[in-house]
């Protein structure tokens, strides 16, 4: 599929700041997603390509949580295992969905996922961390690298915060603990998904290594920002990006 210099106008910026708000307090593929929609992408190549894009971006964020020492990879490599098992599965669903179909789905879904993302001011809470058997603790993330895994795979868009807030909330792990599982999971779930979509054609590839290069850029400005109240910019640009798509969508 050849890709004009308008599309990559539309796309480029706004995965650069899909990756400094993903590192900042996640849901990046809020906006990442949405502008290959905006810019004419079709459904299924939109997320192949932006799988792409973030999977490069996740890798810069999970090196920086990495070195912190926020990633156990003795526990965490079994959330990786069934996270790439799931995302293999959603993916290999949502390409037996048609392209119109897909669209439609991604109308009616991207409301409710940016509700419950934008919903969530306060993204975990440490009261809790360490309350619960590292037995059971383990069993919960196991279960939600799975479920989480085969989300982000079919579709994507919320998948950090959705494993944050399980991980934080049921799991009992420490925000620097979840924060650091969290992407490790959704790097391996990025890795299975662009593999499935790439074995099927559906990766613009001069498009998503040009996104994917400012994701890392957005990614790596972003978990280094320390301005305080930098997170209040999130939910207005996320709302504008979502505002434009269902425009695109409803009005043509």
């Amino acid at each position: 599929m050849e890709v004009t210099v308008i599309q990559f106008l539309i796309i480029c910026p706004m995965v650069f700041l899909a990756g400094l708000v993903d590192a900042i307090a996640g849901g990046g593929g809020l906006i990442s997603l949405p502008a290959y929609l905006i810019a004419g992408i079709p459904p299924h190549m939109a997320l192949g390509t932006n799988k792409l894009s973030s999977l490069m971006g996740t890798s810069m964020s999970t090196m920086q949580f990495a070195r912190k020492g926020y990633i156990c990879l003795r526990r965490v490599i079994w959330f990786i295992v069934v996270s790439l098992i799931g995302s293999a599965i959603g993916s290999n669903l949502t390409l037996l969905v048609s392209e119109e179909t897909i669209g439609r789905l991604m109308a009616v879904i991207l409301p409710f996922v940016a509700f419950y993302v934008l919903k969530n001011k306060k993204i975990g809470d440490d009261s809790l961390a360490g309350t619960l058997s590292p037995r059971r603790s383990f069993q919960i993330a196991l279960g939600s690298a799975f479920v989480v895994g085969m989300y982000d795979g079919f579709y994507g868009p919320g998948t950090g915060t959705f494993l944050i807030l399980i991980l934080t909330g049921a799991a009992r792990f420490s925000m620097s603990e979840a924060a650091g599982t969290t992407k490790a999971i959704n790097l391996a779930s990025n890795v299975a998904a662009f593999v499935t979509f790439l074995l099927h054609g559906k990766v613009i590839w001069a498009l998503g290594l040009t996104a994917g290069a400012l994701s890392v850029l957005g990614n790596f400005i972003g978990s280094e920002m320390l301005i305080h109240g930098g997170q209040r910019f999130v939910r207005p640009l996320v709302l504008v990006v979502l505002a434009i798509l269902f425009g695109k969508i409803f009005f043509g």
